[in-house]
């Protein structure tokens, strides 16, 4: 597998992905965005994800869009994409990187990479996480001192919405547990 940053925002490439085969394939067009993708040793787009700075705080680099061939989910190509452009944006002076989560399975997918929950959620209901992991200012989370309690938050946000069965019995099977262990 080979995994490439094309460009930074906001003079990202255009990336046409087959919306068969990708969700949010047609996000990935705008210019405006930096892309970095995941290819076969055939040169064959696997994943891909579209990011760009905080509007407010040049500091923060926002993940905005990450998809995963549907035939090639699951299998951690997602996890290592994000944590190769969470490296290169560090080693790039950003401070933080942001993103919103609509599903458990990305949610797990971006503990995996080093990233928390921040108790936020944006309007249209996505989870917002963060890297580095945040830190709170009484040491705690939800009256709980510890990344278990950040973390089996999150999930409880996702056990409170209509759920399809693999997200339910993802959500059972994660219930109590402490988060993922951190692969990249």
């Amino acid at each position: 597998m080979e995994y490439d940053l094309l460009g930074w925002p906001p003079d990202g490439p255009t990336l046409r992905l087959d919306y068969e085969r990708f969700s949010y394939a047609g996000k990935f067009v705008m210019t405006n965005t930096g892309k970095a993708v995941a290819r076969t040793d055939e040169d064959e787009i696997v994943a891909a994800v579209a990011f760009n700075e905080d509007r407010t705080d040049a500091s923060t680099l926002w993940l905005r869009y990450v998809t995963v061939a549907r035939d090639r989910r699951g299998e951690g190509i997602g996890p290592e994409l994000l944590a190769r452009v969470r490296d290169r944006a560090l080693e790039r002076g950003y401070d933080r990187l942001r993103i919103a989560v609509n599903n458990p399975f990305a949610y797990e997918a971006l503990y995996r990479t080093g990233f928390a929950y921040t108790g936020e959620t944006t309007g249209i209901a996505e989870l917002v996480l963060e890297h580095p992991a945040p830190v709170d200012d009484e040491g705690d989370f939800d009256g709980e001192p510890d990344a278990k309690a950040r973390y089996q938050a999150g999930l409880e946000e996702f056990r409170e919405r209509e759920l399809s069965d693999a997200e339910a019995e993802f959500l059972e099977s994660r219930e109590g547990s402490e988060p993922p262990t951190l692969e990249s």
